[in-house]
């Protein structure tokens, strides 16, 4: 058989076909279109009524192993950012990541702040360990240094004392819960 009898014979046979129409395939398009609309009205709505963890995922500035972190906002006392140094405030919980991936940190971490507030707790201790031996060295530390600062309840942070785990801890204050702020400015005005 050549090749010029099969093209003659594909095309008797493809003789009597009419070629389709689209019609009915535009109208379901504009017909799904609007289906599809209100499902993406739905889908965003539910993703405005989540919590959404805002803390990054993508590379953070390295800090060295044995680093020491520490941040402050503007207007903490300095013997309120002593204190928090020196460990004398103590903590009302302890999140340890050790062996958690940057994911899951991100997830606990998050997770833990956003109870925090809830809860109006004023302190915590977070162990990230430093992360000497890992590779890139101090990962989990880095992120859990550029994490609080996104954080708008954090007002301060400083590597913990020895006896809380040194520079493979910190040290966290949060923001005084509106309740307390009224107290105090009605005691000491």
């Amino acid at each position: 058989m050549s090749d010029n009898n099969d093209s003659e014979d594909f095309l008797n046979e493809m003789s009597g076909i009419k070629p389709l129409t689209q019609d009915k395939i535009t109208k379901n398009i504009h017909k799904n279109q609007a289906v599809n609309d209100k499902y993406r009205q739905k889908v965003a709505q539910s993703f405005k009524n989540k919590d959404c963890n805002f803390l990054t995922e993508v590379e953070v500035e390295a800090v060295e192993p044995d680093e020491i972190l520490s941040y402050k906002l503007d207007g903490i006392q300095p013997a309120v950012f002593k204190n928090l140094r020196q460990g004398k405030y103590g903590y009302d919980y302890q999140l340890d990541l050790h062996r958690k991936t940057v994911a899951e940190a991100r997830v606990e971490v998050y997770e833990l702040l956003k109870y925090a507030n809830k809860y109006q707790y004023r302190t915590l201790l977070l162990t990230h360990g430093k992360g000497a031996t890992s590779n890139p060295p101090a990962r989990l530390k880095s992120y859990v240094n550029h994490w609080l600062k996104q954080v708008n309840i954090v007002v301060a942070f400083h590597s913990a004392t020895p006896r809380h785990g040194g520079t493979g801890s910190v040290y966290v204050l949060l923001k005084k819960p509106e309740k307390k702020n009224q107290i105090n400015q009605a005691k000491y005005t």
